[in-house]
């Protein structure tokens, strides 16, 4: 099974993306928690967004009120609907898919990223 992220490409600052993030097969035993970014320099890998199992959701401070994540119960897809883009909103976005095991331990899926380049 791979996570796979689409979406991303370059948009001019104050413009929207919206990413989104599948499993290649469908199964139970994954389950999409959300986004993270690998940015060009400086702040590291760090969390966009996630969504907990009751739906309530987490944000990085620097995107809240800015991006917002949702899933589709339908199929388990994961969006990331991206508004009021700024340059430092630059980044590799990747998507992370869990599996738990033997009660709270856990293995951490990730695919291959998709790049979202905000232009000054």
């Amino acid at each position: 099974v791979q996570v796979v992220e689409s979406g991303g490409g370059l948009v001019q600052a104050g413009g929207s993306l919206r990413l989104s993030c599948a499993l290649s097969e469908r199964t139970s035993d994954i389950y999409i928690t959300g986004w993270y970014r690998q940015t060009p320099a400086g702040r590291g890998f760090e969390l966009v967004a996630t969504m907990n199992n009751d739906g309530t959701a987490n944000y990085g401070d620097s995107v809240k009120g800015r991006f917002t994540v949702s899933r589709d119960n339908a199929d388990g897809t994961v969006y990331l609907q991206m508004n009021n883009l700024k340059p430092e909103d630059t980044a590799r976005y990747y998507c992370n898919g869990r599996q738990y095991y033997s009660g709270r331990n856990y293995f951490d899926y990730w695919g291959q990223g998709t790049q979202v380049t905000v232009s000054s």
